[in-house]
């Protein structure tokens, strides 16, 4: 009669040492001070190298807004991109567009992403843009002379990537748009306002760029405007 009775006390003492067991598992606080730094360091890393990545981030949007004015200065006494362009105020002359007249509105668009040229407006003066100009693209972008970003050249002949060095043609966009400056007949050719914009140009990350959303982020559209000079890279011939 005693033996079920010690079976049912030692029963009774295991469940007593498995509840003992138990809350001292929940008192237990060795390793908890690991746990909390763990948490909290990670913490502090996202948050120093997210400032980082923003501050880098700003960098870059300035660097872009910087490279697009030097490329819209460049634009301006550059050949073309658009070939022909600069024979435009020389070619409407005909009996409706007489020599000294205003020359007819236009707008061409260069798109470097799809390397091609197109225009809206006067007939007259689109027939005379041909195509898509890449060496005066890369002058743009490259700076005078150059087909690459790989070379520093001297001062006056930077190009937008030596701004901002991942920029390339096809991150470039620029729009020639006759606003009524120059004249037909003129030598140096027409004097369109030049818009100059990127597209298509991520930001880059170093810490951050795996988050969700952050590796398509784009740099804002920069654009910059100039008054065309002569659209050549060297003196007229009168």
């Amino acid at each position: 009669m005693s033996f079920p009775l010690r079976i049912r006390s030692g029963l009774s003492t295991a469940g007593e040492s498995g509840k003992m067991a138990s809350k001292h598992l929940l008192r237990d606080t060795n390793g908890a001070v690991m746990v909390e730094v763990t948490i909290m360091l990670s913490i502090i890393l996202v948050l120093v190298f997210g400032g980082i990545d923003l501050l880098f981030l700003f960098y870059q949007w300035n660097a872009a807004a910087k490279a697009v004015q030097i490329g819209a200065r460049l634009a301006a006494v550059s050949d073309p991109v658009a070939l022909g362009l600069n024979n435009v105020s020389r070619a409407v002359v005909d009996e409706t567009v007489p020599p000294g007249a205003a020359i007819p509105k236009f707008i061409v668009t260069c798109d470097g992403g799809s390397a091609t040229c197109s225009c809206s407006g006067a007939a007259r003066a689109c027939r005379q843009v041909g195509g898509y100009n890449k060496a005066a693209m890369d002058t743009i972008v490259f700076g005078r002379g150059s087909s690459s970003c790989s070379n520093l050249p001297a001062a006056d002949r930077v190009g937008m990537c030596h701004i901002l060095s991942r920029i390339t043609p096809a991150n470039v966009k620029i729009v020639y748009a006759q606003t009524g400056l120059g004249y037909a007949e003129r030598p140096g050719g027409p004097m369109p306002t030049i818009t100059l914009s990127l597209q298509n140009l991520p930001f880059h990350f170093y810490f951050v760029g795996g988050l969700v959303g952050l590796r398509n982020l784009q740099v804002p559209a920069s654009t910059s405007s100039r008054t065309a000079e002569d659209l050549s890279s060297h003196a007229p011939t009168f």
